[in-house]
């Protein structure tokens, strides 16, 4: 026999195989469906011997053609003209992305996980989408979201450059009662954690229980990682010093000499609303005494004022000076007026026992005071009514209340019982002008050594931003920082108003605050790049080995777009200062590489990807995105 007969020969038993397997599988596909409606069906043994396969592939071609089936059948009739078919091209280009997006899942477990109520994506993958994004940009939106399975509103969220915080992630479910570990199961956790992508410890709990079959708790997981130094605990930062340790710190005279007055905010339930006042409160430091309040809609120079007249005329004569907090609506001439010759002072900032009198009266009324609820129509004048008796019994009851540390006498008897001399009247006058002549004196120095340009700015920017400082304190404490902390911090706030993410009520003490804390921010930036210079020309092994990385990725990105997602991911995965302040200053070197018209889109990218980054706190994100700013466009 021939070659060519033995070749048409094998040919033909290849294909009296595949015909059999063909018609094998198709009737093993109707046995089900016939023996549902009562017909007779040949047995699952016989279609196989007599197809001549084995059985699993006879399943696996069943499968198959069920899975073809829908694209077979279509509808009796032309097809319709109103629905075009999609381009070849696109379809292709979609196609490329889902094989690419599927490659990844599967070579990274757990970097999308699916709950009953929400998804959870790792800041690996959502780098990964925006990267590809960049690639497949003739990928319309909504094509592209609907491809890589994620939601078009998320996909959206993740291309802006203004993310702020991820989803909280599901409640866990609970598992069976934790057994004893045995070493095949800790080998398993041990290498599944090794290939696991996500950032949510509680996910890989979940998936070592469900889809490891392995029943341990968090605590016994976390403590075999640990164990076997695969995964550091992680530690909460210590608390402050016990405040113990600012007790007895409030310099105090006699009872009348001085007063302190704070406000809080009070909320009324009323027919299922929700109404909220202002309760100014005076209390004297030395007795503890409350001497007089006033409720108003909000804190303001009007509430100081009338809670100041109803404590004076509860005490019978005003003080030598009323301690306030810096807040701009407690030093208008408003309350200037309303003190008339008593010393109007302020609370030394940082020092949290100048406002522990106020404070400890309102721990204690919300101790003592009921759900303050009042089911009723005619809301507001109810709720109004209702708090002010509420207050008001409530301070009557303090002040009588007999005090164990004060021998059994109350506030109200202690106020009354001090007669205190001329000269003790005068020595205590004399020294709360000293303190406020201090206070003047430094703010006033404070001004004098300040830039003019940082002046300008911020008066311009109280002024747009229309926040209240009548006597420029809050322009003199926020004007002793820099022209560039002091632009970065307005614009924080005016990004975080426009985000609509300011808390509720704020005020220029609030811009101080962030304005502080850029520049401690950018004051350990600028000590890590001084160390990085330093350590750089005394040839330091470990920066010398983070140059030739940085080299090597310059050398491995395929464009300038890849080396600046490059330099982004290894900077927002730098724990340290120093490496972090490394890998910024090469990405604002790579951009500055480009011409003015493409490093915009680069910024813009590299922000969008370190906003991505979830696993580095929010604050981290902002002090990372506005350092590159400052590097890329310097101010003076």
């Amino acid at each position: 026999m021939t070659s060519a007969a033995v070749c048409d020969e094998s040919a033909i038993d290849s294909a009296e195989i595949e015909h059999a397997t063909l018609m094998g599988a198709m009737a093993l596909a109707a046995v089900a469906w016939l023996g549902s409606r009562g017909l007779c069906r040949p047995k699952v043994s016989e279609v196989v011997r007599e197809a001549g396969v084995s059985r699993a592939w006879l399943y696996e071609v069943k499968a198959r053609l069920l899975e073809a089936a829908p694209s077979i059948l279509r509808p009796v009739g032309r097809p319709s003209r109103s629905a075009a078919d999609p381009d070849a091209e696109q379809l292709a280009r979609q196609l490329e992305l889902s094989l690419e997006c599927n490659h990844y899942l599967r070579a990274h477990p757990g970097v999308a996980q699916e709950g009953p109520a929400r998804r959870r994506y790792t800041d690996s993958f959502r780098c990964f989408v925006l990267a590809l994004r960049e690639r497949y940009q003739d990928v319309a939106e909504e094509d592209f979201a609907r491809v890589i399975g994620v939601p078009l509103r998320t996909l959206s969220d993740w291309t802006r450059a203004d993310l702020d915080g991820i989803a909280n992630e599901p409640a866990p479910q609970p598992v069976a009662a934790a057994e004893p570990a045995r070493l095949e199961r800790i080998e398993s956790i041990l290498a599944a954690w090794k290939l696991w992508r996500g950032d949510s410890f509680v996910a890989f709990c979940t998936h070592v229980q469900e889809h490891l079959r392995i029943p341990y708790g968090r605590t016994l997981v976390a403590r075999i990682l640990e164990e076997h130094g695969v995964r550091p605990p992680r530690r909460r930062p210590g608390r402050s010093p016990d405040e113990r340790a600012l007790r007895k710190q409030f310099e105090t005279f006699f009872p009348g000499a001085q007063w302190s007055a704070d406000g809080t905010p009070l909320s009324v339930d009323v027919a299922g609303e929700r109404f909220t006042f202002n309760l100014e409160l005076v209390t004297d430091p030395d007795s503890g005494a409350l001497l007089g309040l006033s409720i108003r809609d909000e804190e303001d120079g009007r509430a100081v004022a009338s809670a100041f007249e109803d404590a004076t005329l509860a005490a019978g004569q005003p003080p030598l000076a009323l301690l306030l907090d810096n807040r701009p609506s407690n030093h208008t001439e408003e309350v200037d007026q309303a003190l008339g010759e008593t010393l109007r002072m302020r609370s030394t900032p940082g020092r949290a026992q100048n406002k522990a009198h106020s404070e400890g009266a309102f721990g204690l009324l919300a101790q003592i005071a009921p759900a303050l609820s009042v089911p009723s129509l005619r809301p507001v004048e109810v709720a109004f009514a209702v708090l002010a008796l509420v207050v008001a019994t409530w301070a009557r009851t303090l002040n009588h209340r007999p005090r164990v540390d004060r021998g059994g006498r109350s506030r109200a008897e202690l106020y009354r019982a001090a007669d205190p001399t001329p000269d003790e009247v005068e020595e205590a006058r004399r020294a709360l002008e000293e303190i406020v002549r201090k206070q003047e004196q430094a703010r006033l120095t404070l001004l004098a050594r300040q830039d003019p340009v940082v002046r300008s700015t911020l008066h311009e920017a109280f002024a747009r931003l229309e926040l209240e400082d009548p006597e420029g304190h809050q322009r003199a404490a926020i004007g002793r920082y820099p022209l560039d902390h002091v632009v970065s911090g307005i614009a924080i706030f005016e990004g975080k108003r426009a985000a609509g993410t300011l808390p509720e009520g704020v005020d220029a003490r609030y811009l101080l605050g962030i304005v502080r804390n850029v520049s401690q921010e950018d004051e350990g930036v600028h000590v890590a790049d001084a160390l990085w210079r330093g350590r750089l020309e005394a040839q330091d092994e470990i920066l010398v080995g983070l140059d030739c990385e940085r080299e090597g990725d310059v050398a491995a990105a395929s464009d300038t777009l890849d080396l600046t997602c490059r330099l982004v991911d290894r900077a927002m995965a730098s724990t340290r200062t120093l490496d972090r302040s490394f890998w910024l200053r090469a990405l604002a070197d790579a951009i500055e590489t480009q011409p003015r018209e493409d490093s915009r889109a680069h910024f813009r990218l590299a922000a969008r990807r370190v906003h991505a980054t979830f696993s580095v706190p929010h604050k981290e994100r902002l002090a990372a995105v506005r350092r590159l700013a400052a590097m890329l466009r310097p101010l003076g």
